[in-house]
């Protein structure tokens, strides 16, 4: 019992006031340990280079908050069949409370007088909807809502509907609204990141009240000026202005904020990028179906206390503003966590390195017992218990 109690106490005492250190063999070998060195290089330049330069390790990161406010401007002149009109931000903005994403109008077709009633549907070879007699026009047909009469006029079938219909299938080319391309785009846009308390808009310190009212955004000159015109967004994006008025289409704008917090907050500046999203741009007739982007609006009035409608299909350009934010700054953290990993990466050229001593090299065999020492236990052999005649014979 007493042996027991002893060799607990020195198993504690030995954990407690004992340290343990791996043993270490110095290997003379050039090549070796030119790779060794390299891999210690290469991982020190990645924690250097790119978990701190780069990727800014030591910093704690935050996510912005933002609000986007928009403005058009801009006036197009038409004169159609004798008709003048002159178009505003009122006319050709959808919708037009000044959103984040909206549509600019360049084409359109324009259906006049409409009144629910009954009328023939347009010949579509598409679908080869022609008719002759009423056995083609199935009464109630779902979508078209067929009275069952065939009309011989147009040989379609006649349809409950708005009338007249709608006729879609010629666009006009080129595009009604094609001085779209000068309309200027006013974008405000706030940014908060909660976690360091710091708010920033992209009417930095030097965009006044002068300034807009000269500038015009261009990604070398004028990097900073919140007034874009359409023609330029478009362009920038990829696409062609022409193609994309004449069946419509979608512009991505994202606005850029990557913040460096640890130096002054008037280097925290917004960038503007410009992408296609959809829409008509090279080689997509070929690759895409159902190109473009368009959308019906009416205009409803009574007339001789009959409702009737005034109904527009809009081709436009879709311009959705996408605000991206990021901030970083100095935290103790994060720099131990990227410390920490960086230095277990280390690890990785004593691994390679053994693996080279101990299976590679021609003295494989020698650094084998070089790094580890093979101990046996002896085996004891039981002994049994002295009987009494053994006892007896050993006092004699």
């Amino acid at each position: 019992m007493k042996t027991m109690k002893s060799q607990m106490q020195k198993s504690f005492a030995n954990f407690f006031f004992e340290y343990e250190t791996p043993r270490q063999v110095l290997v003379k070998n050039k090549r070796v340990a030119v790779v060794c060195r390299i891999i210690q290089m290469g991982v020190l330049a990645y924690i250097i280079g790119w978990v701190f330069m780069y990727e800014k390790g030591y910093q704690t990161v935050d996510t912005a908050i933002g609000s986007v406010f928009t403005k058009m401007k801009g006036v197009s002149f038409t004169n159609i069949s004798g008709k003048e009109r002159i178009w505003d931000a009122a006319d050709y903005v959808f919708p037009e409370q000044g959103d984040s994403s909206f549509v600019v109008m360049t084409n359109y077709i324009v259906t006049v007088g409409q009144k629910q009633g009954k009328c023939p549907e347009l010949l579509d070879k598409k679908i080869k909807n022609n008719c002759t007699s009423d056995k083609d026009c199935d009464e109630g047909k779902y979508k078209r809502h067929m009275t069952g009469k065939c009309v011989q006029n147009t040989s379609t079938c006649e349809i409950y509907s708005w009338c007249p219909v709608e006729n879609d299938t010629d666009i006009p080319k080129p595009a009604i609204l094609l001085t779209a391309e000068n309309y200027t785009l006013f974008i405000k846009n706030s940014i908060t990141f909660r976690q360091f308390d710091v708010v920033r808009s992209n009417l930095v310190e030097s965009v006044d009240q002068n300034y807009i009212n000269t500038c015009l955004f261009h990604p070398k000159t004028d990097p900073l000026c919140p007034i874009f015109r359409l023609g330029d967004i478009v362009e920038r994006s990829g696409f062609n202005f022409t193609e994309i008025a004449y069946a419509g289409g979608a512009i991505g704008v994202l606005i850029d904020w990557d913040c460096n917090l640890d130096l002054s907050i008037k280097h925290c500046k917004p960038k503007y990028e410009f992408y296609g999203l959809y829409g008509t741009g090279k080689n997509d007739e070929k690759e895409k179906p159902s190109l473009g982007y368009n959308f019906r609006y009416a205009k409803y009035y009574m007339e001789n206390g009959v409702e009737m409608r005034t109904l527009m299909k809009v081709y436009g350009v879709r311009i959705d503003i996408i605000v991206h934010g990021r901030a970083g700054k100095f935290d103790i953290i994060p720099t131990l966590t990227a410390i920490g990993s960086g230095v277990g990466i280390f690890g990785v050229a004593t691994v390679v390195c053994d693996l080279l001593l101990l299976y590679l090299v021609p003295k494989r065999d020698f650094y084998k017992n070089m790094k580890f020492k093979h101990t046996e236990i002896p085996e004891e052999t039981p002994t049994l218990p002295q009987s009494q005649t053994e006892k007896d014979l050993q006092k004699e």
